[in-house]
């Protein structure tokens, strides 16, 4: 795979099944438009996928319980469409755009989340060019969000519309705080959302469930959460949800359990009850991942680098990782399903595929990564290595073509909550294709591996996560295709502070690092980023000198290798400022540095930035390393 074949990528996003109905939308970078494309395609289950509707980019799918409509999103508006074919009806003209939608049971009715501009703001009518806007009032810590903005100038509401009439969405809610992932109960009588806990002070990232009356009325809490909330589902009396528990700031790391709590809409909401061990089961928070079925809950559970379908028996307590069936596993990563009538579709990434979709039980795969294999891709061989303290550490190389030894590229993940998996990773496939073997490890902190697993490094970075990531390295290395003699360091977030991390403490591994949208100090983190008044409480504490005790900045005197510092100018989650702090470190001690900044990009850069900006990375990043590692001396093609 060559920096110019991220335009080959075919991703489903979402899917969905009723009857012999099967829809899924596919995205694909287009470097001509600099523009993500795509529309909803159709998976029969005879014969190849077939484009299903012609927008520019529709996305999330949904079909109607009874099989007659499906609805989607196009331009951020909402349409439907009938499912035997036709024109699609736009539904929706709202200016902050339509959510993904939801049918009630009645399948004439579709809830959404919006986002509400203030009057004069975002374009909306009469509004001023956005420099021209009137200043922000700020009360509280949560106002923004990487990739999304400042939030409560424009805050998410609840809508439901009639789709079978002429008649505009209603606006259900009106309040200051989001509201998000909605379901509708089964009576069709109210619709749950997810929303910020309103009576534990400013300062607080406890979530509830609120229910909405679909006629309209004033939204209850359902649910008192026990932490943060990623998805809920209903049931006849019941609403389930994944959530993770603490007290206080203490959010993360901590896996998503699932949960069950009675609903009843005249009482008062009922302590929930904890269905699968939060030890063992680490539940994945994808949007749509959770459905309540006839047999039990069905949910995407992490397990050592896959994303497996589990089914959660109604009657389980605390239920462990093996007593939990797999509907769909393997050497995979699930990213998302559909259920109907017993049958489950699913989209599923492999290590040659960055998704496809399957429906279960039989021989239906679509192929959307057919032209990614033929421009070549490079397997995943999974190795282990063995950490000083005796720990057992997990993770993946990726081999170039042929016998080398080839030059290698320790790549840190970003989180550390996260983890390297079994999908196809197109920043590995790059550089191993250009020459360079790719190690890929799964340290104490990231998820999928337990919850002990997950909290090892809190208050306790750059202690056994360095120790972890070097000693994968080591293993790859005793590797007759990995060059132990020319070895670089990269990651971003957490990964970009492990890298800035390791040049400073064990910079004689490695012959140059590439550090992006690091985290180097935790001080104007805190400060600046826009989770940092909570997450570096969590890693790190409150205490400012154990803060800079574990900064990269701290120790820029000591990195003395060439080091790249990339930064995306729009980028919230870690703020410009650590970038440039590094940088100007750097330069005043005689490294030998750069600073690559990319304009108008957020956080996401690497996997949702414009495509233009993808392929001109990957350039960079390959010249980078042709400069300070060389070129791999094995006979392989390149």
């Amino acid at each position: 795979m060559r920096p110019e074949d991220v335009a080959l990528l075919r991703v489903p996003g979402s899917v969905t099944l009723r009857g012999d109905l099967l829809l899924t939308d596919v995205a694909r970078p287009d470097l001509e438009s600099d523009s993500y494309r795509g529309g909803l395609v159709r998976v029969p289950t005879d014969g190849e996928s077939q484009q299903w509707t012609r927008g520019e980019r529709d996305t999330a799918p949904r079909i109607s319980p009874d099989g007659r409509l499906v609805a989607f999103l196009r331009d951020r508006q909402l349409h439907v469409i009938p499912a035997d074919g036709g024109e699609a009806r736009k539904v929706t003209d709202l200016p902050g755009g339509a959510g993904t939608p939801v049918w009630a049971p009645d399948s004439q009715r579709v809830a959404f989340a919006a986002r509400v501009p203030e009057d004069g703001r975002y374009g909306v009518k009469d509004a001023p060019a956005a420099e021209a806007e009137a200043p922000r009032r700020i009360t509280d810590l949560n106002y923004r969000i990487d990739g999304v903005g400042f939030l409560r100038d424009r805050v998410q509401q609840l809508f439901v519309v009639d789709v079978t009439a002429e008649d505009e969405a209603t606006q259900l809610t009106s309040g200051s705080y989001d509201l998000d992932n909605p379901v509708w109960t089964p009576d069709g009588r109210h619709v749950l959302a997810v929303g910020a806990r309103q009576d534990a002070g400013p300062q607080n990232l406890h979530e509830d469930v609120y229910a909405m009356p679909a006629a309209g009325g004033a939204p209850v809490v359902a649910v008192r959460g026990v932490g943060m909330i990623s998805l809920i589902a209903a049931g006849e009396g019941r609403i389930y949800f994944l959530g993770s528990e603490f007290e206080g700031l203490a959010a993360r790391p901590l896996p998503d359990a699932l949960w069950v709590a009675p609903f009843d809409p005249a009482g008062d909401p009922q302590p929930p009850r904890l269905l699968t061990d939060p030890a063992s089961v680490d539940c994945e928070g994808a949007p749509g991942a959770l459905t309540v079925t006839e047999d039990g809950v069905l949910a995407l559970v992490r397990n050592r680098g896959a994303v497996e379908l589990r089914q959660i028996p109604f009657d389980a307590d605390q239920a462990g990782l093996d007593d939990l069936p797999v509907i769909f596993g393997g050497q995979v990563v699930v990213k998302a399903f559909a259920e109907d009538a017993g049958r489950v579709a699913v989209v599923v990434a492999t290590p040659e595929s960055a998704g496809e979709v399957v429906l279960v039980g039989t021989d239906v795969k679509t192929d959307f990564g057919a032209d990614l294999r033929k421009a070549g891709i490079r397997p995943l061989r999974e190795i282990h290595g063995t950490a000083p303290d005796g720990y057992p550490v997990h993770g993946w190389v990726v081999l170039p073509e042929g016998e080398g030894p080839h030059p290698t590229i320790l790549s840190v993940h970003g989180g550390p909550y996260m983890y390297y998996g079994w999908g196809l990773f197109d920043e590995a496939q790059v550089y191993a294709s250009a020459g360079y073997a790719v190690v890929l490890p799964n340290p104490r902190g990231s998820a999928g591996y337990g919850r002990d697993h997950g909290t090892a490094i809190v208050h306790k970075l750059g202690t056994v996560d360095a120790d972890d990531v070097l000693a994968l390295l080591d293993a790859a290395l005793e590797l007759p295709e990995c060059d132990a003699d020319r070895v670089g360091v990269m990651g971003g977030s957490y990964g970009g502070f492990m890298t800035s991390w390791l040049a400073a403490h064990h910079g004689h591994r490695f012959k140059a690092a590439w550090s992006e949208r690091a985290v180097n100090a935790w001080d104007s983190f805190v400060g600046s980023s826009d989770i940092g008044w909570w997450f570096a409480q969590t890693y790190c504490g409150t205490d400012p000198d154990v803060q800079r005790s574990v900064s990269p900045l701290t120790y820029a005197d000591k990195i003395n290798i060439p080091f790249a510092v990339v930064h995306s100018e729009q980028d919230w989650r870690c703020p410009i400022e650590q970038a440039q702090r590094l940088f100007v470190a750097l330069k005043a001690n005689g490294t030998e540095t750069e600073l690559l900044l990319f304009p108008g990009e957020g956080h996401e850069l690497t996997r949702s930035g414009r495509p233009v900006h993808r392929r001109q990375r990957f350039d960079a990043v390959l010249d980078w390393w042709r400069r300070h590692l060389g070129e791999s001396v094995g006979t392989g093609p390149r």
